[in-house]
C-alpha cells in the first residue's frame, strides 16, 4: 500500500509539472501575441526615411513622402521625400540601395 501511496503523489506531481509547463508556454505566447499586436504600421515616409539616413542622408524631419508615378517604373518606385531642410529623390530598387538625390 505504501508503493501505491508513492505512485500517486508520483502521479500527481507529475501532472502538477505538466500543468505549469503549459501554464508557463500559455503565458509566453500570449506575451508573444501581445507583442505583436503593439506593432505599428510604417508608413512610406518612415520606411524611406529609414532607409535614406541608413545610406547617410540628412533627414532630421521627415515631413512627407509623395510617389512620382511618372517616373516610377514597373519594379523601380520613385518618391518625393520632404525633410525640414531637404527634399530628395529617393529611387527604390529591390534588393539594392536606394538611389538618392536632393532636389532643393
Amino acid at each position: 500500500m505504501v508503493q501505491t501511496a508513492s505512485n500517486r503523489w508520483a502521479f500527481v506531481l507529475a501532472a502538477a509539472t505538466a500543468v505549469a509547463v503549459s501554464l508557463t508556454s500559455l503565458g509566453a505566447r500570449s506575451n508573444l501575441i501581445a507583442a505583436e499586436a503593439e506593432v505599428v504600421e510604417e508608413t512610406p515616409k518612415d520606411i524611406i526615411v529609414d532607409q535614406i539616413r541608413k545610406q547617410g542622408f540628412a533627414c532630421d524631419n521627415a515631413l512627407s513622402a509623395e510617389r512620382d508615378r511618372e517616373q516610377s517604373k514597373p519594379n523601380e518606385s520613385v518618391w518625393i521625400l520632404k525633410c525640414e531642410k531637404a527634399t530628395y529623390r529617393v529611387r527604390l530598387v529591390p534588393d539594392m540601395a536606394a538611389g538618392v538625390e536632393r532636389i532643393d
